[in-house]
């Protein structure tokens, strides 16, 4: 019998929060300023966070300005970032500010990108990871809410990777990097057909635009985590009837066998953003433990015949009860059994 943890649960990351440290030298980023978007929790406040240690300058940017800001003055508190000292990362560390925008205003994002050079004078990162969604079935997907969600994950990451290349200075500096935070959305993405669409609408875009601004010195990538657990997917989906149930039942179809964390999508983010990446333009970096080539994560389909064959009839599928007598579960089963038979010879 499958363990099914609590994806939602309470638990104390404060811990692994203050014993935390990159995988990469303390000034990789010494001297670069980056702008992140939805970098006041989740998966962005660690972006900002590693960044941060690695010497970078961050602006970390929301519409919530009052939450932005405690997130800054704890991100100072725990990495030194900003005057704030006593942090993690010392006197090495870079700087960050918090500037509120709306992603889907393209004032709010031109005035965003003009703010951060205008405060380290210069701008040579921008991850795009502000989004938002709900669960829902498609058919029931209200037209305002389909558009509130492709405005916010697919318009806005547009208006601000359009806004830092124009007036944020990536293309005045030299060159810089755009990388785009998008999800596992390869097999369809059943109960939120509304961020599937807009977050493989952003992985056509990576592409893009990786062509057309590398004559600019402008390299974009997109980054595409699987189920993660951040304290913010705790706050926003713990009241949802149904939602921990259904992200805490995902982790059967990862074989990692776990869910991933918000280090593991910021170590990403920084190896993109590095000069380790420097031939690397247009990609999509999976960070899901290959629960993108394994499982669906969408419900059981009960067996029904509401799509008749078309020309010659197909053969009587066998019954549950057949296959369980046979011995057969399924063909990836079948084949992890006869590769341990064939390594016992």
């Amino acid at each position: 019998m499958l363990r099914r943890p609590s994806f939602l649960a309470a638990r104390s990351f404060s811990s692994r929060a203050a014993e935390y440290r990159s995988v990469f030298r303390p000034d990789l980023f010494h001297g670069k300023s980056a702008v992140v978007t939805g970098g006041g929790s989740g998966i962005g406040r660690q972006i900002a966070r590693e960044l941060l240690e690695l010497g970078c300058n961050v602006v970390i940017a929301s519409r919530d300005l009052e939450k932005l800001e405690a997130a800054r003055d704890e991100l100072r508190a725990e990495v030194g970032g900003g005057g704030g000292g006593g942090g993690g990362g010392g006197s090495d560390a870079g700087r960050v500010a918090a500037v509120r925008c709306n992603i889907r205003q393209e004032d709010d994002c031109e005035a965003l990108m003009r703010a951060a050079r205008a405060e380290f004078g210069s701008l040579d990162f921008l991850v795009n990871n502000g989004g938002g969604q709900f669960l829902c079935p498609a058919a029931k997907i209200p037209a305002k809410g389909w558009g509130a969600v492709l405005e916010t994950n697919l318009t806005g990451t547009f208006l601000c990777s359009r806004a830092a290349y124009a007036h944020g200075g990536l293309v005045d500096g030299g060159g810089g990097a755009i990388v785009n935070i998008i999800a596992d959305m390869w097999k369809g993405f059943p109960g939120m057909a509304h961020t599937g669409a807009a977050r493989a609408g952003v992985d056509n875009l990576t592409k893009t635009l990786a062509v057309e601004w590398a004559v600019d010195g402008v390299r974009v990538n997109s980054v595409a985590p699987g189920v993660v657990y951040s304290a913010s997917a705790q706050s926003n989906y713990s009241g949802v009837p149904g939602a921990e149930m259904a992200l805490s039942g995902q982790w059967p179809s990862c074989p990692a066998k776990r869910v991933g964390t918000t280090e593991e999508v910021s170590a990403a983010v920084c190896f993109l953003l590095s000069p380790a990446a420097a031939f690397i333009s247009g990609e999509t970096l999976k960070v899901d433990g290959a629960s993108s080539l394994y499982r669906s994560n969408s419900p059981e389909i009960p067996d029904h015949d509401a799509l008749p064959a078309y020309g010659r009839a197909p053969a009587p599928k066998p019954t549950l009860e057949q296959m369980e007598e046979a011995g057969v579960s399924d063909m990836f089963s079948t084949v992890l059994a006869l590769g341990k038979e064939g390594a016992g010879r």
